[in-house]
């Protein structure tokens, strides 16, 4: 059965950091690209980072530059997404999903993620 299960979501305070991980079953990560996204209540969903197939390329939203990383574990067959200097704005569910297997290199801006997981609550607040 191929799956997508989020972990490592909680409760922290502002400027404190997380890491979610996005661990797959039924099918190896590494040929594909993986995204997460978050969803805060009564807002639409928002496209946080993309890692493609064979890391080639990687995408972060504004709002999240410079404080978000991707990367992928192809041992664990695993994504994570640290996340550092949360701010009260980051609180929402994170999901991730897969697209591929891409066989040539990828660019996250040409992919587009359609079945998301049912994610992980990250909630900043003091």
């Amino acid at each position: 059965q191929v799956q997508l299960v989020e972990s490592g979501g909680g409760l922290v305070q502002p400027g404190g950091s997380l890491r979610l991980s996005c661990a797959a079953s039924g099918f190896t990560l590494d040929s594909y690209a993986i995204g997460w996204s978050r969803q805060a209540p009564g807002k639409e969903r928002e496209g946080v980072s993309c890692i493609s197939s064979s890391d080639f390329n990687t995408y972060y939203a504004d709002s999240v530059k410079g404080r978000f990383t991707i990367s992928r574990d192809n041992a664990k067959n695993t994504v994570f997404l640290q996340m550092n200097s949360l701010k009260p704005e980051d609180t929402a569910v994170y999901s991730c999903a897969a697209e591929g297997p891409y066989l040539s290199p990828t660019y996250c801006d040409d992919i587009s993620f359609e079945s998301w997981g049912q994610g992980t609550q990250v909630t900043v607040s003091s």
